[in-house]
């Protein structure tokens, strides 16, 4: 991997020589803008507005704009010599435990590593205490034009580094919850515990980009000058009542478990989920089951309204020949 910064992690009196390289990778679709007639390429040309001509990407720096208008040019020998000791080196400040970190904090995820033999028994010494001490690294370090703070942690056997936001720029959640009072009852949390316990885990390495695979397919129907994929409707916004809702949750995950245990994947149920697609001319399992077991159901539920109709009848029958043995008896009794 391709490092985008080189220098040294202080750790006290002890520097650790590191280069940083990203930990993370887009593998998002990238489009390019086109002139809409004629399909062209827009692009963008950096003109200096001075000289009214277009310059190279080495004729271009840094500078700062003043209150006046003014620009005041910033090279990378300044950013260099800044008195910071953080210009070039990763100074970890504090050790605390992971759960004080705010992951709305985090940020941006980096791999530090070793740089050269020599920075090995250094890098193996902070790896060891970080795992065995069960916290993690505060450091400030210099990217980019300004300085920032990051968490040090480890991750297998390499010591991984993510940016964090300085906790001023995290926003309170001021007008985020509902203003009106509402009341959950405990039937309702029942619930939805039951919703969570059913859905279970998930291995997070079995979840894909659906949205992507369906931009691939357009691109790829688009390409051979196939009609593209068309979108499922919208569900219409329904005001659904919150407790047959659950329930309906509840019972659908049950049943998808049970039907879908061989399959890895697990997925939320969402509002406005399409139908499961048909294969082949083949219902889903999911819906193939259901529709067999309404198939069984609609015989035993015809032949328990018959037997319903027929115990009615025979107890009509036998009340009027009760009654009709009464009669009989009484007017034996008279004559």
């Amino acid at each position: 991997m391709r490092s985008i910064w080189n220098g040294a992690i202080s750790f006290g009196l002890v520097s650790i020589p590191i280069k940083l390289v990203n930990a993370t990778e887009s593998h998002a679709i990238a489009f390019r803008q086109i002139h809409t007639e004629d399909n062209g390429r827009i692009r963008y040309r950096k003109v200096c507005e001075l000289e009214d001509r277009e310059v190279s990407q080495a004729e271009i720096g840094k500078g700062y704009e003043d209150a006046d208008g003014s620009i005041i040019p910033i090279t990378d020998e300044d950013l260099s010599h800044l008195p910071i000791p953080t210009a070039r080196t990763i100074e970890i400040v504090a050790f605390v435990p992971a759960d004080r970190i705010d992951p709305l904090q985090m940020g941006a995820a980096y791999y530090l590593a070793a740089s050269g033999a020599p920075a090995a028994k250094p890098y193996t010494l902070l790896r060891e205490a970080l795992k065995r001490s069960n916290k993690v690294a505060i450091a400030k370090y210099a990217l980019r034009g300004r300085e920032r703070l990051g968490m040090l942690r480890v991750v297998d056997d390499a010591i991984a580094m993510h940016g964090l936001l300085w906790p001023d720029e995290v926003r309170a959640p001021e007008g985020v919850a509902p203003d009106a009072d509402v009341t959950i009852r405990d039937k309702e949390l029942d619930l939805a515990d039951a919703l969570m316990d059913t859905l279970g885990e998930v291995d997070l390495a079995d979840l894909h980009d659906e949205y992507r695979e369906a931009l691939e397919e357009v691109i790829a129907a688009k390409t051979t000058g196939e009609v593209p994929p068309e979108a499922p409707a919208p569900a219409a916004g329904k005001v659904l009542d919150l407790m047959a809702a659950l329930e309906s949750s509840v019972r659908a995950a049950r049943e998808s478990r049970g039907a879908g245990a061989a399959e890895a994947e697990v997925r939320p149920l969402r509002q406005g989920r399409a139908a499961p697609k048909e294969t082949g001319g083949k219902k889903s399992t999911s819906t193939a089951k259901k529709t067999a077991a309404a198939k069984k159901a609609a015989p035993a539920r015809k032949s328990a309204s018959k037997a319903g109709e027929g115990a009615a009848k025979k107890a009509t029958a036998t009340t009027a020949k009760k009654a009709a043995a009464k009669k009989t008896s009484s007017r034996k009794r008279s004559a």
